[in-house]
């Protein structure tokens, strides 16, 4: 009984308390600064990623644009592009509207479709896809002579040359009888003739050797908005009358007849295909 005695009064004797708080605050002043470091730590990081997501969501995307890009069509310059966009110096991410902008480019005679892509935080990219030429018509504007394009749509498009000194013509067939009134920048045919434009298209697409063998198509109107082909051949001197139907295959067909018409020395002027079968009118005899 005394030992425990003696146990307890080690226990609870000042100085053995004393040493044990002195223990105890050293140890508790250790981890409170080291907890205050972190916080500093952390809300230092806590204040640059802030400043960071400020700078790059709320600043950039208002400062002018550091890269506009313009692909698809070389041959337009990049200023006229731009301008037609809306998009000058002063342009940011957020003041740039992608649908006005891609309406905007629409809206030249040369361009087919428009895409404005934006590109977070600052840039800017405009992908163009010009108008293709399918066929062509040549008319008098102010006492010259001017090719007249138009596109599988029917849409004029480009009405003379590119400049005064380039007067080569693409390797389309030149088409006759499709304008009723003088052309204008942006004008579409009417609905029969889009129709014959779009398969010339489809023709040009899959067998641009058949198109190249002819070298001028005459549209006749009919009652009712139908229509008849004539077709002129590059290097036989013989006029294919053909009705409405055109396309890949019979156009191989009707080229094939006259070839083999041709080699076998047959004096021909006409090969009509409108009833189905070949019939042809031979020329007449010059005199003298």
């Amino acid at each position: 009984m005394s030992d425990d005695n003696i146990f307890t009064e080690d226990i609870l004797s000042p100085e053995f308390l004393s040493d044990d708080i002195e223990t105890a605050a050293d140890e508790s002043a250790g981890p409170s600064f080291i907890e205050k470091a972190l916080k500093w730590i952390i809300i230092v990081i806590v204040v640059l990623i802030g400043g960071e997501l400020i700078l790059l969501l709320v600043v950039n995307p208002c400062l002018p644009l550091s890269r506009i890009e313009v692909t698809g069509m070389p041959e337009l310059d990049v200023a006229m592009v731009l301008k037609q966009a809306g998009i000058t110096r002063r342009s940011s991410y957020v003041s740039v509207n992608s649908r006005n902008a891609e309406t905007h480019l629409k809206a030249l005679s040369v361009v087919a479709s428009a895409k404005v892509i934006k590109g977070f935080p600052n840039s800017v990219r405009i992908v163009l896809e010009g108008r293709k030429a399918v066929a062509l018509s040549f008319v008098l504007l102010q006492d010259k002579v001017c090719p007249v394009f138009f596109d599988h749509r029917g849409v004029v498009f480009k009405i003379g040359y590119e400049n005064q000194e380039t007067t080569a013509v693409p390797s389309i067939p030149i088409i006759t009888g499709l304008l009723a009134e003088p052309p204008f920048l942006g004008m579409q045919l009417p609905l029969m003739s889009r129709t014959l434009l779009s398969k010339l298209a489809h023709i040009q697409e899959a067998a641009p050797e058949l198109l190249a063998a002819i070298s001028e198509i005459t549209v006749t109107r009919k009652a009712f908005d139908s229509y008849e082909v004539i077709l002129y051949p590059v290097h036989n001197p013989v006029r294919i009358r053909l009705g409405s139907e055109l396309n890949e295959s019979m156009l191989r067909y009707v080229l094939l007849v006259v070839d083999v018409c041709v080699s076998q020395g047959a004096k021909i002027e006409e090969i009509d295909f409108r009833t189905g079968t070949a019939s042809y009118t031979i020329k007449e005899a010059s005199s003298g």
